[in-house]
């Protein structure tokens, strides 16, 4: 039996939002390695465990849905997501500046 993956997904490098980034997908592993197709050249598997991906809201929900089904998993923790602070056009000319407005 291959092994499972719960992770919490990075936000979208095109966005600056943290939209889904809140929630935990539980994916399987791959088991067998993807092969080439030799009519089309396609990569291809015969792992249809592969297409499977579980969201949970919380890590704890997805770590109960692995025990309860007899799964082996690993947890790979969330990274530290850096605070968004802030910003207004209007503090470029803000007159308690430290520094002088530049173009």
């Amino acid at each position: 039996m291959s092994i499972a993956r719960i992770h919490s997904p990075a936000r979208n490098a095109m966005q600056s939002g943290q939209g889904r980034t809140d929630e935990w997908i539980f994916e399987w592993a791959p088991s067998e390695p993807k092969r080439i197709d030799p009519l089309t050249g396609w990569y291809g598997s015969g792992d249809t465990n592969r297409q499977v991906q579980l969201r949970f809201d919380t890590l704890e929900q997805a770590e109960a849905y692995a025990k309860s089904k007899g799964i082996p998993y690993e947890v790979e923790r969330r990274r530290q997501v850096p605070a968004l602070r802030p910003k207004s056009y209007a503090d470029n000319f803000r007159t308690d500046r430290l520094v002088n407005w530049t173009h």
